[in-house]
């Protein structure tokens, strides 16, 4: 897993680097280390998601759905109709143990996420921002956002009052270059956040494609099968809908490829611009 910000990107500055140097005294991680960095990384994240999951949830789930579902059941079911107390009463323990289960998922999660070798890589990048060095991309699990990357998050980026750089410039130039930007990169970007209502429109006009010629035989009207023509246009949309989704498709390898591309530029410390909100939601899938 790429850094959001590498070693190379950390040193650009003496005064941000012995920064980062203390918050890696203190958790025991050299943040100034890729490789280590990048192993970190992928280990919390799967600490983080497998927190996230395990029976704890899945019956939390269960019981949550169980127990808002109950009381619309309890009064078809033969045994219970017309017995409020059974009707409703099975409910409230279900209720509490879905609270309990997914009050306890929460917590693990939580605890992963501010695991004290992740908070302070956290403190790292929010000090390369007060240097003026940002990241071209945070993941959202980093900072326990919502897998869209929507949301403040359970674990922002500490903000810290903007500090001076060091007036001695000690810093190596980097060997990284800024990656150049395909026009595919830039077709994704106009299109992707066009469609996604063609399903719902398709079969909205199917239906009533459909439901027009029935209302038109009972009630004897004729003017009710010219709502035929839907049945078409119906197709239409889903035909327009397919092409710009294989379009989609086609593009997203190389579009995430430069957003990555861009993110591991910029963690070698190379001046790179700053990616789309469209590019970003990639790397967030």
């Amino acid at each position: 897993m790429t850094p959001p910000l590498g070693g190379a990107a950390l040193a650009t500055d003496s005064r941000l680097l012995d920064g980062v140097r203390a918050v890696g005294a203190r958790t025991g991680v050299d943040y100034t280390d890729d490789a280590a960095v990048s192993d970190l990384l992928a280990r919390h994240r799967r600490a983080v998601d497998q927190a996230s999951r395990g029976p704890a949830g899945w019956i939390g789930g269960l019981a949550l759905t169980a127990g808002v579902i109950w009381p619309f059941v309890g009064h078809v079911v033969p045994a219970t109709a017309g017995k409020p107390l059974l009707a409703y009463a099975p409910a409230v323990p279900l209720l509490v143990v879905a609270a309990a289960c997914l009050t306890l998922v929460r917590l693990r999660w939580k605890r992963a996420l501010m695991h004290k070798e992740l908070a302070g890589y956290r403190e790292v990048l929010g000090l390369a921002r007060a240097y003026g060095i940002e990241p071209a991309h945070v993941p959202a699990w980093l900072e326990g956002r919502r897998e869209d990357g929507g949301g403040k998050g359970a674990a922002p980026i500490p903000r810290y009052a903007q500090a001076e750089r060091a007036e001695e410039d000690t810093r190596t130039p980097s060997a990284a270059t800024s990656p150049r930007k395909p026009a595919a990169v830039s077709e994704y970007e106009r299109i992707a956040d066009q469609g996604g209502w063609h399903d719902e429109v398709g079969w909205l006009l199917l239906f009533a494609g459909g439901i027009g010629p029935a209302v038109a035989v009972s009630s004897g009207e004729p003017l009710g099968l010219a709502v035929l023509a839907l049945v078409p246009l119906a197709v239409v949309v889903w035909v327009a809908g397919h092409r710009q989704g294989s379009r989609k498709a086609s593009l997203r390898p190389e579009a995430e490829a430069y957003a990555r591309a861009v993110v591991a530029a910029r963690a070698a410390g190379a001046d790179t611009p700053d990616l789309s909100p469209q590019l970003r939601a990639l790397l967030d899938d």
